[in-house]
């Protein structure tokens, strides 16, 4: 079995800081509805603009393994990291898995996310490994957050600004 299976199969067996827990700034749920993954996921953060520290981010995943695991990873990288270096690797994140495979990854930028970046090559896998993601933006945005404001820390490019289907989010 290739590496990189191997880590996507280990997150969705084992995932990191799975479980929702208190003290949080927004809780989020959402669903693709072209699968049926859900991803409810909370943030909290300290702090204000691109400096703010992402001090915690717990969820709960119903769906698949790609969807589970690339959460997983998730909290692995932006966890103890300022907004704006969060935003980066996320917006690495969503380079690689929306270039068709053109973008290998970058494993100083996205860490264990370079391992999904075989789903670029099956589209209708991406939302299944961009679920949590986009979730995660949109519970920062939620928290108070900017993520629209005009430093290029923490600016995400105009079609990444939010989910385009959140879903029966709560706050």
């Amino acid at each position: 079995m290739d590496l990189y299976q191997e880590l996507i199969l280990e997150h969705s067996k084992r995932p990191h800081h799975v479980g929702l827990r208190e003290p949080y700034d927004a809780e989020v749920h959402h669903v693709n509805p072209t699968c049926g993954d859900e991803v409810t996921l909370r943030v909290q953060v300290e702090g204000t603009g691109p400096d703010a520290v992402v001090r915690d981010v717990s969820y709960d995943t119903l769906g698949c393994s790609i969807s589970t695991a690339s959460t997983s990873v998730l909290t692995d990288e932006v966890i103890g990291h300022t907004v704006g270096e969060a935003l980066r690797t996320y917006e690495a994140m969503r380079s690689m898995l929306t270039s068709r495979g053109a973008d290998p990854g970058d494993e100083e930028q996205i860490g264990d996310g370079v391992a999904f970046a075989g789903v670029a090559k099956y589209p209708a896998r991406v939302k299944c490994a961009l679920l949590g993601w986009m979730a995660f933006t949109d519970a920062l945005n939620r928290s108070g957050i900017d993520t629209t404001d005009s430093s290029p820390e923490t600016q995400l490019s105009p079609e990444t600004q939010l989910s385009p289907e959140p879903q029966g989010e709560t706050a």
